[in-house]
């Protein structure tokens, strides 16, 4: 007996050639709970950083590392025995840099409504064999929403470099490094 139904596939069908959206469901489980029975912060940013990861490592077709996290919105807390959608989406690419935005939508089961829970973005750097940056991929806009999240990234990034600019100028006034810039080795 032979089965004439195509098998469809497990998911949406790409059209475009780059790989810039990934989406990953996993149930909220006790183990990522805190004391009140919601998704502890530190767990759900544990399971961001490593969408983020695959979206980015995904479209360079390479390792990539997490440079920075901007904007990290807890909008609404997130209960166990809820499924937690990710939803990441690569916004900007610069050289070896690339931004993938972040939102998470979590569902509740019995009632199956769904609520917007988080938004961030992950600045990523595309690495070579040799553990140093590498060229990413130029990105392609081919749509007007793409367009839009892009000039927004674009934006992010030039807030992120004057912030950086700003806080360098501060601890310089002060005499001091800017935190997480000097690594003293430990005391003889």
């Amino acid at each position: 007996m032979s089965n004439n139904h195509p098998t469809p596939p497990l998911e949406p069908v790409n059209t475009s050639a780059q790989e810039k959206t990934l989406h990953m469901t996993q149930l909220a489980t006790p183990d990522m709970a805190n004391f009140s029975g919601r998704v502890h912060g530190g767990s759900l940013l544990k399971l961001l950083d490593q969408v983020a990861y695959a979206c980015a490592a995904r479209y360079c077709k390479s390792y990539c590392v997490t440079v920075s996290l901007d904007h990290v919105f807890f909008k609404e807390p997130i209960y166990v025995g809820e499924l937690m959608t990710v939803l990441a989406h690569v916004n900007y690419v610069g050289s070896s840099s690339l931004e993938v935005g972040v939102k998470v939508v979590a569902e509740n089961l019995k009632t199956q409504v769904k609520r917007h829970t988080n938004s961030c973005y992950f600045t990523m750097v595309c690495m070579g064999d040799d553990g140093k940056p590498s060229a990413a991929p130029p990105l392609i806009l081919e749509t007007e929403a793409e367009r839009r999240l892009f000039k927004a990234a674009q934006m992010r990034r030039e807030l992120r470099k004057e912030v950086m600019a700003r806080n360098q100028a501060l601890h310089e006034q002060a005499g001091e490094s800017l935190p997480g810039t000097h690594i003293e080795g430990p005391p003889a």
